[in-house]
C-alpha cells in the first residue's frame, strides 16, 4: 500500500509541475531532498550507535533482568498469562526500553523476537492472543521519554533548540499509550473478540499429527 501511495505522490508532483511549467523545479527539489535524506541518515549513526551500545551493555550486565523484576507488578497486570521469567518478557522489556529512548529502529528486532516467543505460547496459531494485542498496543503507542531519533534529525537540520520537543513528546506519547492499552483491554473482554473453546480444540487436533511425526 505504501508503495502505491509514494508512486501516486510522485506522479501527482510531476503532473502538477508540468501543468505549471515548473518541471525543472520538481527535478531539482527531488535531488536536493535526496541529498538531505542521506545527510540525516548519516547524522543518526552516532546516536543510534551510542544508545544501542548502552542497551547491549545493560543487557549483558543484567540490568534488563533487574528492570524486569522492578516492573513485575505492572507486567503481571498487562500480561497475566505470560510467566515473568519467560524469554518473551525480556524481549518485550528491551523493545519498550528502546521505544522509551525514541529508537524505533532499534526496537523493531526486539519486537519481532517478542512476538516470536509469544507465538510459542499461542494455542491458536492463526489468532493473536491478548498478550500479543496488548504488546502491539504498547509498541505502537509507546511512551517516549527521550525522542533521540527526532532530536538527531533536528540537530542535522540545524535546529536552534533540538531538545525542546521532549516535554510535548512525553505528554502526547503518554496519553497515546494509555488510550491504546485501555482500548485493547476493553476490546479483549468483548465476546466477539474472544477465542471460543471449539476453536482451541480444533487447533490442538490439527497440531497433533505434526507432534507425533516429530516424536
Amino acid at each position: 500500500m505504501l508503495n502505491y501511495i509514494w508512486i501516486g505522490l510522485v506522479v501527482i508532483a510531476l503532473i502538477v509541475g508540468a501543468i505549471n511549467g515548473r518541471i525543472e523545479d520538481v527535478t531539482q527539489a527531488a535531488f536536493q531532498y535526496a541529498n538531505t535524506s542521506v545527510e540525516i541518515a548519516i547524522g543518526l549513526i552516532g546516536i543510534m550507535a551510542l544508545w544501542l551500545g548502552i542497551m547491549n551493555v545493560a543487557q549483558e550486565a543484567g540490568l534488563v533482568s533487574m528492570l524486569a523484576r522492578a516492573i513485575k507488578p505492572v507486567s503481571k497486570r498487562l500480561f497475566p498469562e505470560i510467566p515473568p521469567e519467560h524469554p518473551a518478557m525480556g524481549a518485550m522489556i528491551l523493545n519498550i526500553a528502546a521505544n522509551w529512548l525514541g529508537l524505533s529502529n532499534a526496537a523493531t528486532p526486539f519486537g519481532l523476537k517478542a512476538m516470536e516467543e509469544l507465538q510459542k505460547l499461542n494455542e491458536t496459531k492463526d489468532t493473536a492472543t491478548n498478550a500479543m494485542a496488548t504488546f502491539l498496543a504498547l509498541n505502537t503507542g509507546s511512551i517516549t521519554l527521550i525522542p533521540a531519533t527526532i532530536i538527531g534529525v533536528r540537530v542535522t537540520l540545524d535546529s536552534q533548540n533540538p531538545a525542546e520537543i521532549i516535554g510535548t513528546t512525553i505528554f502526547a506519547s503518554t496519553f497515546a499509550c494509555i488510550f491504546a492499552v485501555t482500548a485493547t483491554k476493553i476490546l479483549q473482554r468483548l465476546p466477539m473478540f474472544k477465542v471460543k473453546d471449539e476453536e482451541i480444540i480444533v487447533a490442538d487436533n490439527t497440531s497433533q499429527p505434526e507432534n507425533r511425526e516429530d516424536k
